[in-house]
């Protein structure tokens, strides 16, 4: 399959044991497409899955609603938090 150059392309070497390759090179036949595209595909979709279960955060029902309460109800500021307010420099 011929591939046209893409500017800007970076390269990426692998080692990779020969049972390992030979299972990708079996999916690749199995999706009629190049090992390039297949590795990029599925390891920006794991890229992705790992990235997004890193950025989320899961809250039960029970946390969720207290998050919930919190936001509607807020408790009084403590000293702490007054006194770190009037620590902020003063915008005009």
């Amino acid at each position: 399959m011929p591939q046209n150059p893409v500017e800007g392309n970076s390269r990426m070497s692998l080692r990779i044991p020969a049972e390992e390759k030979a299972l990708l090179m079996r999916a690749v036949a199995i999706q009629r497409t190049s090992l390039t595209d297949f590795v990029i595909r599925t390891a920006v979709e794991q890229a992705r899955e790992v990235i997004n279960q890193a950025e989320r955060v899961e809250l039960s029902e029970r946390d969720s609603l207290r998050v919930l309460d919190l936001l509607e109800n807020p408790p009084e500021p403590n000293q702490k938090l007054m006194k770190a307010a009037q620590a902020l420099p003063h915008q005009s």
